[in-house]
This record gives structure tokens, sequence and C-alpha cells, in this order.
């Protein structure tokens, strides 16, 4: 066995080493939910459900088949509950297939410097990173890889043994992900090279769309729709799809494109280019920057990435150019999140390019390396010590989560682990009570709920922050590297906190108010339930039911809610109820503003419960929630 090679594998177990603790990340929980449901039915893991941004989803139409989902339902039923160390071990062997793939197919493509081309895409820092997770990238990657250099060795030696090999491995791959269909065009495109007469070989290169279908097939023979009709209904529901997520997502891959190998081996690499283009990709770099992020480490990495992409779109007849420019391609159309990691299965072709552009230049090639592996590590010690303190935090106030009924507005790991000690996710528009706790996090969309007239009271807190000053993601930063929802830069540097968290306990509160504007500092804790979150300081949406806890007022005074009816509600009708009883009615001739009021009374006792009735609510598009009106205040009037 040559001594590069063990070197390789060596490098690939060393990568791993230090994060077999690693903590429950990103979306390991959903892929891990999917797990979880393989134990009690194992064709259909995807067939759970759970609650995504405060909505319940059915898991069919999740983003990716359930190939990790069955991958990590096996680990799980030799293990018998989810621990990090076992889960994470038995993923090192995806990342020791992707070794021993590229190290294949870097001996073929790029002979005289195998080793280098091998070790800079190890170096890759979405790799370093996300070869710690659980999420289906590292196994489709592994995958695609292993099924790719089978299928380039059965070509070469026109093998029917090594063909079959890279057809199961294709399966295994299409399983993993809906990118996989990409492999058609890049192993067709070699197959047409080298043995366009093959005919068998061109089945072969089918069967991840084949492999879709059959799975497709199979899910609405057995549950009744297929899950890409799912998975559709989620993206139209959410907004994924539009063009100016799109266009985002697409600046901000070109930026991490200059990052998967150093950038400055690929301005070295890519250099000789006409004086035309370097003033396109400057132009360009700086019409993002104008439009996306000034910062330089945005732009110039924009820059760089896009050079890289023409560079290589010139010599589009070498195959791994044509690998790299199909994958980029589709991932500029297909993704809108924008993240580091879907760029990985073009990190090997970009590393065979490099290679071979500057083998006269080992040195260079190994300082690249260098450059890389310090830089995916400081990324990688950075993130895991961002999730380990979700992981601290939860077993901190594990006990306040065993003795009462606690929810967790948050997702990620904190979700994980909270949900361990008996958390349950907050759904949208969730009515809390008192003595109920609430754990919550600052970086994620904190969804609207009510404390039912309780106040919320902090009783302990957490400040996560890597000792690291780099950032995939965190406060303050805007650092894409994960989504473009925090921004496009491919990571982003700072000292401060990533994220803060705490619990907070739901306390009984006496109404002090008897009119309740909505943007009264102290609102939140007059509002029982069906009221969302104040929006301009003025105004809140209400459900068709919405209740608030009032002061009585010593003396009888007259009720009233003021209202505005939107034109895309179909409400005719408010009904204004005092501790259960009708005091007012209001028929309603068309949208506008409206006041529903009622003569003086005085409650019975200290606190009062108004209830604004509707006749009829709507959800508007890409919103769950059910809405009927805008209110801006009710109550007892002067």
């Amino acid at each position: 066995m040559p001594r590069s090679f063990l070197l390789i594998l060596a490098v690939a177990a060393l990568l791993r080493a230090p994060f077999l603790n690693h903590a429950i990340q990103g979306d390991d929980y959903y892929y891990l939910a999917g797990a979880q449901h393989a134990q009690i039915d194992p064709l259909h893991p995807h067939h759970a459900r759970y609650v995504f941004m405060g909505m319940e989803l059915d898991m069919r139409g999740h983003s990716h088949p359930p190939g990790n989902a069955w991958l990590l339902g096996a680990i799980l039923a030799v293990t018998g509950d989810i621990a990090e160390v076992p889960f994470h071990v038995a993923y090192c062997s995806f990342s020791l297939l992707a070794a021993c793939a590229v190290w294949s197919l870097a001996r073929r493509f790029v002979p005289e410097r195998a080793t280098e081309a091998t070790l800079l895409f190890l170096a890759i820092p979405a790799f370093v990173v996300n070869g710690n997770s659980l999420e289906a990238d590292l196994p489709f990657l592994a995958f695609w890889l292993a099924s790719t250099a089978a299928f380039a060795g059965a070509v070469e030696r026109r093998s029917g043994l090594r063909l079959a090999g890279s057809a199961i491995l294709l399966a295994a791959t299409a399983l993993c992900a809906y990118q996989s269909v990409v492999l058609v065009p890049v192993l067709g495109y070699f197959l047409w090279q080298r043995q366009r007469q093959w005919r068998i070989a061109w089945l072969v290169v089918l069967i991840p769309p084949l492999t879709l279908l059959a799975w497709q097939a199979m899910e609405w023979v057995t549950s009744g729709a297929p899950p890409v009709s799912v998975l559709a209904g989620h993206m139209q529901q959410q907004g994924f799809q539009r063009l100016e997520a799109k266009l985002k997502s697409a600046a901000a891959l070109l930026a991490h494109l200059a990052w998967m190998i150093c950038p400055l081996l690929a301005v070295v690499a890519f250099r000789r280019v006409s004086r035309t283009v370097l003033a396109i990709v400057a132009v360009a770099a700086l019409g993002a920057g104008w439009a996306y992020d000034w910062h330089p480490l945005f732009w110039v990495s924009f820059g760089i990435g896009l050079l890289i992409a023409i560079a290589v779109a010139a010599r589009w007849r070498e195959w791994e150019s044509a690998w790299l420019l199909l994958f980029l391609g589709a991932a500029l159309v297909l993704f809108f999140a924008g993240s580091a990691r879907y760029l990985l299965p073009l990190g090997a072709p970009l590393a065979f390019l490099v290679a071979r552009e500057l083998r006269d230049r080992p040195l260079l090639l190994r300082a690249g390396f260098a450059f890389n592996l310090v830089l995916g590590l400081a990324m990688a010690t950075a993130n895991y010590q961002h999730w380990e303190g979700y992981r601290d935090f939860a077993k901190r106030i594990a006990g306040d989560i065993q003795s009462r009924r606690t929810w967790i507005n948050g997702e990620w790991g904190l979700r994980f682990y909270t949900e361990a000690e008996g958390a349950l996710a907050l759904v949208r528009g969730k009515i809390l009570r008192p003595g109920q706790a609430l754990v919550s996090m600052q970086l994620d969309e904190q969804l609207p709920f009510t404390a039912g007239g309780g106040q919320l009271v902090r009783v302990a807190e957490a400040t996560i922050q890597p000792t690291v000053p780099l950032r995939l993601i965190g406060l303050g930063t805007r650092s894409g590297y994960s989504s473009v929802g925090f921004g496009v830069r491919p990571f982003d540097f700072g000292a401060g906190p990533a994220d803060r968290v705490w619990l907070s306990h739901i306390a009984e509160h006496k109404p002090e108010l008897t009119w309740l504007p909505m943007n009264a500092p102290d609102s939140d804790a007059h509002i029982i339930s069906g009221i969302y979150q104040l929006e301009e300081n003025r105004w809140r949406w209400a459900t068709s039911r919405a209740m608030v806890a009032l002061k009585s007022p010593a003396e009888p005074k007259p009720l009233a809610a003021e209202v505005y009816i939107p034109d895309a509600s179909p409400v005719r009708k408010l009904t204004l109820q005092m501790d259960g009883k009708t005091v007012a009615e209001l028929v309603i001739p068309k949208p506008g503003l409206f006041q529903v009021t009622a003569p003086p009374h005085k409650p019975a006792g200290e606190t009062a419960t108004l209830t604004l009735l509707a006749d009829a609510d709507f959800s508007p598009p890409r919103d769950n929630r059910r809405l009927s009106l805008v209110l801006t205040g009710i109550g007892f009037r002067e």
C-alpha cells in the first residue's frame, strides 16, 4: 500500500478525531427525527411529523430523500439511543470513503500530483466543518465520489464488475439527495468521451433519476402522495423559490467557491485570462458588493469565485471542468440558501484542475493545503464551541425543564437537547399559561405566542461565545456560510457572542390597565390569547377569538375595541364579550376602520376578561397564521 495513500487516510481520520463528541447541530435534528421514526416504520422514515419554524409539517416534504434517515436509523437500531460519539464514529467512514475515492480519481487524472490534489480536497473548509455533521451532505458526497471513481474505472477498463459496483453506489447517492441527478450529464460526458458505444454503461448513467422515480412511485402507492408534491407545497408556502432568494444564493455560492481551494492558489492557477475578462469580473464583483454587501470579504471572494468559473468554462472540453461547471450551474439554479456545503461535490474537480495547473510548484500546493487546513480547523473549532454552548445550557436547566411544562422557542441543537430533557416545540400562536416555562434563543426567529395573561421572568441565561474569532453564524455577523438569511460573506470575523439563550418562567400577573393599547409597554402581560406580536409599534394582528385580561374600573365605564378590517379579510360581524357575556355586536359593511362599543359596565371582580369575536378569518400567502383583523386598542374607555 503506497505511503501517500496511508497519509491520505491518516489525514482524513485525524480531521474527525477532535470532533467525535460534537454536539447535535443545524439540521441534524430533522434527520434524527426520521431515524427515530424508522424504528417503528423502517420503510418510511420520512413519514414522521415534526414542528418546523412553528408549523407542524409532514417530513415527506423534506428537501432530501430518506437515505440519510435510513443510515442514522441503522446506527440508532444498534446503539439504542442517540449519543454523539458512536454516531460520529460511524460517520467517519464516509470521510474515509470520500478520501479513498478522490485519491483514486486523482491518480487517474492528475497522477503527478495525486497526493497534493487529494490533500487540497481534504482541506476544503466546508469538508472540514460539515464532515462533523449528521446531515446528508457527507454521505451524499462520499457516495457521489465513490460512484464516480467506480464508474470512471469501469469505463476505462470496460469492467462489468466495476460498473455493477458503480450502479449500487449511484443508487445510494440518489437516495441521499435530489441533486444526484446532476451525475447524469457528468458521467454521461465522461462516457461519451471514452466509451460511447458501451450501451449498458448508458443505462447505469440513468440510475440516479430512475432510483428517485422508483422511490417516488413507492411512496405514492403506499401513502397516496409522491414526496416531491409535498415538497413543492412546502417550497411554495415558504416562498423559497422567489427570484430574489435565488440571486442572493447564487452570489453567496460564488463567494464560497473562492474558498473551496486557497484563494491565492485559485488566483495563481487561473490567472491566464484576458484583460476583458478581468474587467468583467471586477465590475461584477463591485456590482455584487453594491447589491448585497460592501465588505471586501464578500465582493473580493465573489470576484475570485467568478474568475474561477470563467476560467474553468474556457476549458469545458476537459471532463473535470465539465463536472465543475455542470454542478455549479445546477447549484446556482436549484438552491436558495446559498450554503457552503452545497458546493462540496465540485471540490474534487477543482482540486484536480488547480493541482494540474501548479504541478511544477509543489511547495505552493502544500502551502495552500496548510492554509486551508488551518482555516478549516479554526472554523470547525468555532462551530464546535457554538453548538457545545447549547448542549451545556440544556444540561444546566434540565431540572427546571423536568419540573414544569417547558416550551422551546428555537431550533437546531438547542431544541434537540431541551426536548431530550422533556421540553416541547413551540408552535406559532401558542397560548402559554402561568406556571409553565419557555426556553428562547436570540439568534433564531422568535415565534409569536401569548403568555396567557402571565408575565415572563428570566431565571437563567447564557451567552454562547466561541473563543476562536471566526463566525459561521452568529449575532451581529453577516456570514452566509450556512444560509444567506444571515448574510452573504463566506464566513465572518468577530469576537462577540454567537447567540444568547435564556429560560423564563411564566408568573401570575395582576392586570394593571383598564384600557389596553397594543403598544403599551406591558401589553403582552395582559394578552391571554389570539393576538400576535406588535407591528409598527402600534397595532397587532388578531385571530377570530382575541382575549385580554384587564383591571376592573372603580366605576362603570363604556367598553370599546378599535379595529381595522383589511381588504383581504372576510370578516363581516364582530362581537364583544365581557367575562363570557355579549355586551356589543357590530355588522361590518365593508373593509375599513371600526369601533365596537358597549355602554358602561363594571365587572364583578377585580379583573375582567374581554373577548373580541369575528365571524371569519383568512391566511395570507406564505403565512400559516389564521387572521381576522388588526387591533389597535381594547378595554374600558375613560
